[in-house]
């Protein structure tokens, strides 16, 4: 029903305190806006800011939205969750599309609740209410077993323990007089309908309409101290769960915020290690490799099959998967970190891609571990999906091979392309890399941009073809790999993608840029000046041998992750 929407608005007025924008229909709820700090029950809040946590930003913390927006993918999840549903209802598929800010999904400055994105939330509230009331299995499954007969006591517990985990913190005292308020009124907005079953329904249409159940609410847990604002216990239970997770709390760790279990640093941390031990964990790591190394452009790609017999359409998919067993190999089995995911020779491969890499055996569809040539083979950058994907349909693309290694792998600053670059001209009797020197080397107008940055990095791949098959020839001349990169300062030489992967994975840069990807993802933010302090001190842990999990472990385990910026400093 339309008179049971709740208004989301991204206006600065209710970013400043929740409540301001918010509005529900005449007839019906006149907002809950209570304070989030003063529920019932609340533990207390979390660590205090400004001690040893993050080390050299302990006193360093970016502003960040008190209000990030769930992305469609938590949305769905946390939706399946809290309506303890057997999968994902699949409704965010019609939602106005998430726009992409930066490399991540969850990038805060681009959710944002559009009119019409507010529409979406509306009906799929709607429609989700109605599945579950009308469903006895579904409705039961909601509903505690402890729940008392008396129907004003049930509703009341109903809507606390729902409360809880719909907007997960305990609601106020006035949030469950105005819920309470809507459940009695359920038989006069649906009638025909059971007492009980009414008052669910309208229910959950409000709960999944406020801006307390789409955002992620940091409203923190009391007064600044040394000029921050730790985060309540139920806050921090909520970030943690969304970066490991993908989505909301559960049951038990929202018990371990009410119980005071994540008030300090090292409880926090020690509650991490356990969320990460958790096959979700696997999914939302593996989910941030994917969108940092870009495995969608992995698929759909178009080769010159006279020249490539050996592609077929489904490698898209394989090399996808590789890259996927690949990552969750090293960060969880090994427990290792950047310096293996540029140098380590392990790969999985079926059929189709151990014929392009030369290994010999007996393969089908599913994938084998594998260990890949030692004088071939290093780390991710030298696998099938980044090699084809990064080239054309019959030579390899150096360019944008060099492009992506400096922005994904050493964060390094390119400017925009000129708007009268043009592509690389013919050229039946030259190598790739004599065509690409000719058009953005030395002497040429690319030659500040290309011939310092982006071309070395790139014909360090000159070993791989437009399939990443490796190539001792071009165009029946030798292949040219080699070199020279500024690593720290001065020149690195180096005479193909092996060596090339090696200095990578020895230079500050490459670590300082995978834990400043960590703490954007971690965040929900992009890296800002604050943070510099905190990403050098994690790149430098990296770069002493500290694996993935443990960058991860420091960051959720830090000052700028349990506290934030009071609202009016920022």
């Amino acid at each position: 029903m339309n008179s049971l929407a709740y208004r989301l608005t991204s206006s600065s007025r209710w970013r400043r305190a929740l409540g301001a924008g918010v509005s529900v229909a005449a007839l019906l709820l006149s907002g809950c806006t209570g304070s989030v700090g003063d529920a019932d029950g609340e533990e207390g809040g979390g660590p205090a800011p400004g001690g040893s946590t993050g080390g050299a930003a302990g006193a360093q913390v970016a502003e960040r939205s008190m209000f990030p927006r769930l992305s469609h993918a938590q949305w769905e999840n946390t939706v399946r969750d809290l309506l303890r549903l057997d999968d994902r209802p699949g409704l965010s598929a019609s939602f106005t599309t998430d726009p992409l800010g930066g490399v991540f999904d969850n990038n805060e400055a681009a959710l944002q609740v559009t009119p019409g994105l507010w529409g979406d939330y509306q009906r799929a509230a709607e429609e989700l209410a109605a599945m579950v009331v009308d469903d006895e299995g579904k409705l039961g499954r909601l509903l505690p077993a402890d729940l008392p007969a008396e129907p004003e006591a049930r509703a009341q517990a109903f809507i606390e323990r729902f409360g809880e985990r719909a907007f997960r913190r305990a609601l106020t005292a006035e949030e469950r007089g105005e819920y309470l308020a809507l459940f009695r009124r359920g038989t006069e907005l649906y009638e025909g309908e059971e007492p009980f079953a009414a008052g669910v329904r309208a229910a959950l249409e409000a709960f999944l309409q406020s801006p307390h159940f789409v955002y992620r609410v940091e409203v923190g847990a009391g007064p600044a101290s040394g000029g921050l604002i730790p985060l309540s216990g139920y806050e921090i239970a909520t970030k943690l769960a969304f970066l490991f997770w993908n989505t909301m709390p559960s049951d038990e760790l929202l018990a371990a915020a009410q119980a005071g279990e994540l008030s300090t640093p090292e409880g926090v941390r020690a509650y991490a290690e356990r969320m990460l031990d958790d096959p979700r964990a696997r999914e939302v790591v593996g989910a941030f490799h994917r969108q940092l190394y870009d495995y969608e452009m992995y698929h759909d790609l178009n080769k010159d099959q006279a020249l490539f017999p050996e592609f077929v359409p489904e490698m898209g998919d394989a090399m996808q998967r590789e890259a996927e067993l690949f990552v969750d190999h090293v960060v969880f089995d090994k427990e290792g970190g950047l310096t293996d995911l540029l140098t380590s020779r392990t790969a999985f491969v079926n059929g189709d891609l151990a014929a392009v890499y030369g290994v010999e055996g007996e393969f089908a569809n599913e994938f084998k571990q594998v260990e890949l040539d030692a004088a071939q083979r290093s780390g991710l950058l030298t696998r099938l999906g980044f090699l084809a994907a990064k080239a054309t349909a019959r030579q390899p693309d150096s360019i944008h091979r060099g492009v992506f290694v400096n922005l994904r792998i050493l964060c390094a600053t390119l400017p925009s392309p000129p708007d009268n670059a043009t592509g690389l001209p013919p050229g039946e009797k030259a190598t790739n890399r004599e065509r690409v020197e000719a058009h953005t080397g030395k002497g040429t107008c690319g030659e500040a941009c290309h011939a310092t940055l982006i071309n070395p990095a790139g014909f360090a791949f000159e070993h791989y073809d437009a399939i990443g098959k490796h190539r001792t020839t071009d165009n029946g001349t030798p292949v040219n790999a080699a070199d020279a990169y500024w690593f720290g300062g001065e020149p690195r030489t180096y005479a193909d993608a092996v060596e090339f992967s090696r200095l990578l994975a020895e230079s500050s840069e490459a670590h300082a840029c995978y834990a400043k990807h960590w703490v954007e993802f971690a965040q929900g933010r992009d890296a800002r000046a604050k943070d510099q302090a905190f990403i050098k001190e994690l790149g430098e842990a990296s770069r002493g041998g500290a694996s993935t999990r443990e960058l991860i472990l420091r960051i959720v385990s830090s000052t700028p992750f349990l506290a934030r910026v009071p609202a009016e400093a920022q």
